[in-house]
């Protein structure tokens, strides 16, 4: 059965595009029929994040427009054969589609795919609701910083309005020293005041602007261990149904990377 999930936070600036890029190249690389849906139009980043913005030809509003069908608007990955990117268009605003037309395009999809990730704008207005419209779960991703959590609180209590009961956290740019020294939120706290279920915490990495940069998802990168990067792919597996545990940011560095091989040479059940 297909999964429809939209990704979204509140406040910008948290990593929200990048935790969807990255996660929709792990599902794929799972061997899961993936889409991710741009719906941020007129700001539109997840095909530069994927290094595929060369290649969109139409997006989701000449669908809606009768310029082309849907799968002639679909930018098939490059790199990953089993993910396929919708983007939005960028020269349109927010309410060049609604929140209806927007559920039949994913209703669609969701007869051919195992997992639609949709990417929700900043804010709470138009965008958010066209976003939010046919999807079943959402993830809500935040930062360790009181406005964000504030944000990402405010969105959990307007899923719940629209019946999306089914809602995860996923902490992103966790810096343990700060965290250590009281300078910053820890996941506990961060967990008590949006009380919903954790899916993943994902460090502070420098390596997430290099990826960015270069349209190449973290979860791909060879050169060397990213600790972001194992952990999401960690949130992938953990949406797979998979029991695997939270990286421990507070050990000692040179402990950490025995525990980061450990990780990825075995499966924790």
């Amino acid at each position: 059965m297909s999964r429809i999930i939209v990704i979204t936070s509140g406040k910008g600036g948290v990593g929200k595009t990048t935790c969807t890029a990255n996660l929709g190249m792990a599902l794929a690389q799972l061997n899961r029929k993936v889409v991710v849906v741009d719906a941020d139009f007129g700001l539109r980043n997840l095909d530069l994040l994927l290094g595929l913005e060369n290649r969109v030809v139409y997006t989701a509003v000449d669908v809606l427009a009768g310029e082309c069908r849907l799968d002639q608007a679909l930018v098939k990955d490059k790199r990953q054969p089993n993910l396929m990117l919708l983007p939005a268009a960028q020269n349109r605003m927010k309410d060049a589609i609604s929140p209806e037309q927007m559920r039949t395009i994913l209703q669609e999809l969701a007869s051919k795919y195992d997992y639609i990730l949709v990417d929700c704008p900043a804010g709470i207005e138009q965008g958010f609701h066209n976003a939010i419209a046919g999807a079943t779960e959402a993830i809500v991703v935040t930062t360790p910083e009181i406005s964000a959590v504030r944000d990402a609180d405010r969105v959990v209590g307007l899923l719940e309005a629209h019946d999306i009961k089914n809602t995860h956290l996923i902490l992103n740019r966790l810096k343990p020293s700060m965290v250590e020294a009281n300078d910053m939120m820890s996941v506990q706290d961060v967990q008590e005041i949006l009380a919903i279920s954790l899916l993943g915490v994902i460090p502070e990495d420098d390596r997430v602007i290099v990826s960015t940069n270069r349209g190449e998802p973290l979860v791909l990168t060879d050169e060397g261990v990213s600790l972001a990067g194992v952990a999401i792919g960690h949130v992938a597996r953990r949406l797979e149904g998979e029991e695997v545990e939270f990286i421990d940011f507070h050990a000692p560095p040179e402990n950490i990377f025995s525990r980061l091989r450990k990780l990825l040479s075995t499966k924790i059940i």
